[in-house]
């Protein structure tokens, strides 16, 4: 799909539009209330997202989502981007890995996440495996007709409000330990939250640590299969890091327009602030790094489009990932210098993305964990195919 493509076109459009109408306008709200809304307004979301086909947006149309390329996902992710306090959580969507489930599961779980019924979390982290998951200590041992499983879970992203908890763990066969997905419904025996730490974003849900002792699964709690983890949870890194990328690149604009914006209409010393070179060169840094980010967004949007090499565009995906966080906290540092005293308060948007870009850095694998990929695919695939 072309980037100029009208449908694409009318895609991100109609995804600015509902940013516009129902994001950005709660963010103080958000930030006030420490990230939770009024009922009313997460529903008005939910419907209004629903109603703008906005739904879903990587999943196949017959489970309920809108089956868009990873280009038209690109262009959405941009926009969700745009505005802070992620507010865009609230648009009802499902982890990719749900895919692999049986029909049962889907119908259990994937659709209602994606019309708005549900919110699943996924455990993965642990106190002593955060961006080597190969050191992940947490087990599930067979029983009679199904699963005994003993893990705690750290930063579980909505594990304080999920229906169900998507936990990563290492089946026991004998020897073996065989990384394997289960799907754990909330409220299964077992299952407690042992610390809710408050984060330095202000974001819809929490991030608590949650225990699970003796937890009992049946056997259709696996997820894709026996030892598949890890497979699976590549796709999922893939289009995470992607959809990192692309709502760097679209804070980046928002930012832009708003210091930029301030910058011309403020004067001190006789003239506007953007006339000073110690103003508008930062400006135009950032500019060239917003463009440079979308670019490379988008054409790991175009190979996963294309079917290339699945390991290239993990590859790639990671190098968009490394290059949008950290320039769009460039970009928002620069952005409250230009705002000066007033880019200090939350009532600014600088304010809360540097803040709020700081995590794009760490969480779906650390800037060095992201270097350590790319690093490996230029010695195994050589120089030309990861950088062209």
């Amino acid at each position: 799909m072309s980037h100029t493509d009208p449908g694409l076109a009318e895609l991100r459009e109609r995804a600015r539009a509902f940013v516009d109408e129902w994001l950005i306008p709660h963010e103080e709200l958000a930030e006030h209330s420490g990230g939770r809304l009024p009922e009313d307004i997460r529903s008005g979301i939910v419907s209004a997202s629903i109603a703008a086909g906005l739904n879903g947006g990587r999943h196949a149309r017959k489970y309920g989502g809108q089956e868009w390329s990873a280009t038209e996902w690109f262009f959405v992710q941009e926009q969700y981007g745009r505005s802070t306090n992620a507010l865009h959580w609230w648009v009802p969507d499902g982890y990719n890995v749900l895919e692999a489930g049986s029909p049962e599961q889907i119908e259990r779980y994937l659709v209602p996440s994606l019309d708005g019924r549900m919110i699943i979390s996924y455990a993965v982290t642990e106190e002593h495996a955060g961006s080597d998951p190969s050191e992940i200590t947490a087990t599930a041992n067979k029983t009679g007709d199904g699963w005994l499983i003993n893990a705690e879970k750290w930063f579980v992203t909505s594990g304080d409000v999920a229906a169900a908890h998507i936990v990563v763990a290492n089946a026991v066969d004998g020897d073996r330990r065989l990384p394997t997905l289960f799907i754990v419904d909330a409220d299964t025996a077992g299952i407690e939250v042992v610390d809710d730490p408050l984060f330095t974003h202000t974001y819809p849900h929490g991030h608590p640590t949650l225990r699970f002792t003796d937890v009992r699964v049946p056997d259709d709690a696996v997820l894709g299969g026996i030892g598949a983890a890890d497979e699976l949870q590549r796709a999922w890194f893939v289009e995470e890091r992607l959809a990192i990328a692309a709502r760097c690149v679209g804070a980046m604009w928002r930012l832009l327009e708003e210091a930029t914006g301030w910058a011309i209409q403020r004067r001190q010393g006789g003239q506007r602030i953007f006339d000073y070179q110690g103003v508008s060169f930062p400006l135009a840094d950032s500019a060239a790094d917003a463009a440079a980010g979308r670019l490379l967004g988008l054409e790991v949007a175009r190979l996963t489009d294309t079917g290339v090499d699945p390991k290239l565009v993990h590859a790639k995906a990671s190098m968009a990932k490394l290059f949008c966080s950290e320039a769009a906290y460039r970009c928002a540092d620069r952005a409250v210098q230009v705002f000066g005293g007033r880019g200090y308060t939350r009532t600014n948007v600088a304010e809360r993305f540097l803040r709020e870009l700081r995590v794009d850095r760490i969480w779906e694998g650390t800037s060095e964990i992201q270097r350590l990929i790319i690093a490996r695919a230029l010695e195994r695939r050589g120089v030309a195919p990861t950088i062209h």
